[in-house]
């Protein structure tokens, strides 16, 4: 039986992931259809479950720069790869945790 909540694995379309999860405070199908069609695309092709909203925010930060669509979606890539080393970084820890722990 797990001691944490961080060694549960999920068997959802969430994957095995250690990263918190938030609650939502809209329907995400209905955010989801509000993105603009290269967002959505992207979101499709994403190697993490994202939400709409995350999605969201930084398309508009990318954009009220002036960002051009490759930029933005360049931005999507960084921020993914940034999660995805830190859920490494995360599985990291935990592995060394429990091979550290007499027993």
């Amino acid at each position: 039986m797990p001691r944490n909540r961080s060694q549960l694995k999920r068997h959802s379309n969430l994957g095995a992931t250690g990263l918190k999860r938030r609650k939502r405070s809209q329907d995400p199908m209905a955010a989801y259809d509000q993105l603009p069609k290269a967002l959505r695309l992207w979101m499709q092709e994403a190697k993490l479950p994202w939400s709409p909203a995350s999605c969201r925010a930084v398309w508009r930060k990318t954009k009220a720069r002036g960002d051009s669509l490759e930029q933005t979606l360049a931005s999507l890539d960084r921020a993914e790869a940034a999660t995805l080393a830190r859920t490494a970084k995360l599985a990291r820890s935990t592995k060394l945790a429990r091979s550290s722990t007499p027993g």
